[in-house]
């Protein structure tokens, strides 16, 4: 059978192209860590690896004799929440099962079932994990924990503070090791006691010793991992398209997977015809297709920006203000980044392209179907080019008009003209051409590019209209805040081969009259004309 790229679930070597897992951590420090006896915690955003990790190390400890180690997924307990009983009897359950899953130690969940239910809640996975331990003496226990951060309430602070209770116990009484595995690093956990109190999970949880992070793949690692395909069917990629797969993933794994099975399994043809070679033009579809999908990664992605730590960072980036980074506090910064949603070096921004092209969409997802627009009334009839001038002067109007109420509706209202715009936009395009996004911290501007076939037969393949927009909020003097947006505008539609080019510029000062803040010219910059909008 045809190996595929893994989008749900643990990788398999035998279903799946995948890399060695145990490669992408640290072995030996893990193995240095578990001698020591240091408990530690293993962390990195959904979709990563994480899993698949822990279940080849669990394999790779059984299979070297020296410990017995079983791995859990212990988020069942999360339906309990608050409900101490039902969740660590869940967790306990969930644990004593996987023991003799992992190791065949069937004794332990025998007794379990006779003698551990009836034990109190308080104390129960604290004597569990006694009891397996004295199970075997000369071999100690290693307990991988997965999705711990799933847990909620009093059901985690117990789940912590039982294990914290037999650490002292270690290696004979209690697991020589204990792995708490999840997206959040155990000092990111804000938990709410049934009591009101607020306990962090470094409180809860002081013996700690380490925090291990699952990284993306490297550039190299990302095309072994498609080359696997080429090794196993013969099928090859355009070389052109490994820097836009880079760019587009940065190696965030799941994307990496999720566009190498849209690219040689949701394609038909190529499914059919592995002579067929993977075109660029064939990629860029693909990935057009993955970011409408709205698929669970990227919907779990987006569900994060409802959080009040996110929100007070990506607002900013997609702002594109001049607001320093130094200015949030470094524990939203390092959150926000162990979640997989930015990258802090060489400079704040979004992780990846697909990511800064899914974030804006999804958050203005449904003001693109209520905004009263079609895509016939800008496109002209006799060469099918988009009507860019109309457009504008469209969505001009329209801002003047109902910015504030629509603006109004967006969870983000900082960043809300670029998002309105951006929906205005998209909701023209769709279906038909393409839109690509650039923002950040510091840049003071968001850049649009936008990608129009000329011919519906030849699609991509044929003539396009290339667009530059550029985005700026007015911070300074509107001669100065064009003059820079014109040199801008001209550098990026060079640097994107963009025969057309506009500026908008978006005044929200509220002393300021609509009638003043309404224009639009053309000037000349870097050899060409552009389209100057004041909004």
């Amino acid at each position: 059978m045809e190996k595929q790229f893994n989008t749900a679930g643990p990788s398999k070597a035998d279903l799946h192209y995948v890399l060695d897992p145990l490669a992408r951590i640290d072995l030996e420090e893990v193995l240095g860590l578990i001698d020591a006896q240091r408990y530690f915690v293993l962390h990195a955003p959904r979709q990563t690896g994480k899993t698949t990790a822990l279940l080849a190390l669990m394999q790779y400890l059984n299979t070297q004799g020296r410990y017995r180690c079983a791995y859990a997924n212990i988020e069942g307990a999360q339906a309990a929440r608050g409900n101490v009983e039902a969740g660590i009897g869940a967790a306990c359950h969930a644990i004593a099962r996987s023991i003799e899953d992992s190791t065949g130690e069937r004794a332990l969940y025998e007794w379990y079932r006779r003698e551990g239910e009836a034990i109190e809640a308080r104390d129960r996975l604290t004597a569990l994990l006694r009891h397996w331990s004295q199970m075997n003496p000369t071999r100690p226990a290693v307990l991988l924990l997965d999705e711990v951060d799933a847990l909620v309430g009093d059901t985690l602070i117990s789940l912590l503070r039982q294990i914290r209770a037999g650490y002292a116990q270690r290696p004979g009484a209690f697991p020589q090791i204990v792995v708490l595995c999840g997206v959040r690093d155990v000092r990111d956990y804000r938990i709410h006691s049934g009591g009101g109190e607020i306990i962090t999970g470094g409180s809860a949880f002081n013996i700690k010793a380490e925090s291990l992070r699952l990284g993306n793949f490297s550039e190299e690692e990302t095309r072994a991992l498609w080359l696997q395909h080429s090794q196993a069917t013969g099928q090859t990629f355009d070389p052109a398209i490994w820097p836009e797969l880079w760019e587009d993933t940065r190696g965030q794994p799941w994307l990496v997977n999720a566009l190498g099975h849209e690219c040689t399994w949701k394609d038909k043809e190529l499914r059919k015809n592995r002579a067929l070679p993977v075109t660029l033009e064939r990629y860029k579809a693909a990935r057009e297709r993955l970011i409408q999908s709205r698929a669970t990664h990227l919907d779990q992605l987006t569900d994060k920006l409802r959080e009040p730590r996110v929100h007070a960072v990506i607002s900013r980036l997609l702002a594109g203000g001049d607001e320093a980074v130094q200015d949030l506090p470094s524990d939203d910064l390092q959150y926000v980044e162990d979640l997989g949603l930015i990258q802090r070096w060489p400079s704040a921004e979004i992780s990846n392209r697909i990511y800064r092209e899914v974030i804006p969409r999804e958050l203005t997802f449904s003001t693109q179907y209520m905004l009263p627009q079609q895509q016939a009334w800008y496109v002209r009839p006799q060469d099918r080019r988009l009507d860019l001038d109309k457009l504008l002067a469209a969505f001009q109007q329209f801002f003047r008009e109902n910015a504030d109420a629509w603006i109004e509706r967006f969870q983000y209202k900082e960043a809300g003209p670029q998002l309105l715009l951006q929906a205005f936009l998209q909701r023209i395009v769709n279906g038909g051409g393409r839109i690509s996004r650039e923002y950040g911290l510091g840049r003071r501007r968001t850049d649009l590019f936008l990608e129009w076939p000329l011919d519906e037969a030849q699609g991509f393949l044929g003539p396009v209209q290339r667009v530059v927009l550029e985005l700026k909020i007015l911070h300074k003097s509107l001669q100065a805040t064009i003059e820079e947006g014109l040199q801008q505008t001209a550098a990026y539609a060079d640097q994107c081969g963009a025969e057309e080019a506009h500026l908008i510029v978006f005044d929200r000062r509220a002393e300021r009259a609509g009638d003043d803040k309404t224009f639009r010219y053309c000037a000349l910059a870097g050899g060409r004309m552009i389209g100057v909008w004041g909004m």
